[in-house]
């Protein structure tokens, strides 16, 4: 299944729905959020409601608009972006032993078609990131490899957009990562039985019409199953957690010269089986 958060042009109220191919139809929950903590202790989600629109007729929003807690990123987990960020920045190529966790605020969560600030007045070198979104369904502590599969509930695209400057600066990368509307999500997550397997899935991001990255996740140093092993480790995850799995090589930071977002560019991310989420730069 196919799950969104909508508004009409008629109620701005945002609200959960099914979505099955040209249609959504509204969930009796008040969120998506609510609605993947029910499906965490009945193992159903709530009912379908009577009200169905057409998807032109809506405005989708981040499937979780305002997550409970930071989105968990998982940095240099594709080796070819590894060594394009140790060639940009003259650095020993190292692959990790281990998955490098960062994260970002909430306040970076903005929709699929949603406009994504330029910050000129806080970064000059603001950058794309295509990724693979995990949302957990089930809650878990120090789980398994074999296991945390079954704590999935389902996929998005997300963009983990990045003033690369400010993630220099500040010899860390949360600075960098947390720019307000930083991180668009979308446009539905796919049930992980829908989805199938996450490591076999083609991931890939335009700018403006031209191709800048292209990869699967089968490239992944970590996959998913590691990532989500490593991660709950004496931390608890929780239904709506969300989990940025890292991206592959051709972002702006290691491209020769380097390339930047500017005001106007149309910025579109996509893995297949889920969809493609189109954000502009706004100045």
């Amino acid at each position: 299944m196919r799950y969104a958060t909508f508004t009409l042009p008629s109620d701005p109220r945002p609200r959960p729905g099914v979505v099955e191919d040209d249609r959504i139809t509204a969930l009796e929950a008040p969120s998506l959020l609510d609605a993947i903590h029910a499906h965490s202790t009945r193992g159903a989600m709530p009912a379908r409601g009577a009200a169905s629109y057409a998807l032109s007729a809506v405005q989708l929003h981040a499937p979780i608009p305002r997550p409970a807690k930071n989105v968990f990123c998982v940095g240099r987990n594709y080796a070819a972006h590894v060594k394009e960020g140790a060639a940009a920045y003259n650095r020993e190529v190292k692959l990790p032993e281990v998955p490098v966790f960062f994260t970002k605020a909430p306040t970076t969560v903005s929709g699929p078609f949603a406009d994504v600030p330029l910050h000129a007045d806080v970064t000059q070198q603001l950058d794309w990131e295509v990724e693979l979104a995990v949302v957990i369904g089930r809650e878990g502590r120090n789980i398994s490899r074999a296991d945390a599969l079954s704590h999935v509930f389902g996929y998005a695209v997300l963009n983990d957009i990045t003033g690369r400057d400010l993630q220099q600066r500040h010899t860390q990368w949360f600075k960098g990562k947390s720019l307000d509307g930083s991180c668009p999500i979308g446009p539905v997550i796919v049930t992980a039985d829908e989805f199938g397997d996450p490591q076999s899935k083609r991931v890939s991001l335009r700018v403006n019409g031209v191709t800048k990255q292209d990869a699967t996740t089968a490239d992944m140093i970590f996959p998913v199953a590691i990532i989500i092993e490593w991660l709950s480790k004496g931390l608890t995850l929780e239904p709506g957690d969300i989990i940025a799995t890292g991206t592959p090589e051709g972002v702006g930071m290691g491209r020769t010269p380097q390339e930047w977002l500017q005001a106007g560019d149309v910025v579109e991310a996509e893995v297949e089986g889920i969809g493609v989420i189109r954000n502009r730069i706004q100045g």
